[in-house]
């Protein structure tokens, strides 16, 4: 599932990544986005805009195609 299908208050977790530059990967990685680290979907923007996610403790906001790369799973 990609991060995009989730909605607005909807926690999920981090299961992996969808092929990509890994440059941008490590990008993630530093970001908090591990494998198995939970998040929760504070905001999205109409159109398929920019997606605002928590993650340990911080908030992240990923444009809709780097969201793609996540895999995830919803809990």
């Amino acid at each position: 599932m990609k991060l995009r299908e989730l909605k607005v208050a909807e926690t999920g977790v981090v299961t992996g990544f969808s092929s990509s530059e890994p440059a941008y990967r490590q990008q993630l990685l530093r970001m908090g986005f591990t494998k198995n680290a939970t998040f929760k979907v504070v905001r999205k923007a109409p159109l398929d805009g920019p997606i605002e996610v928590e993650i340990r403790g911080s908030r992240v906001v990923l444009r809709s195609d780097e969201a793609d790369v996540l895999e995830v799973d919803a809990t």
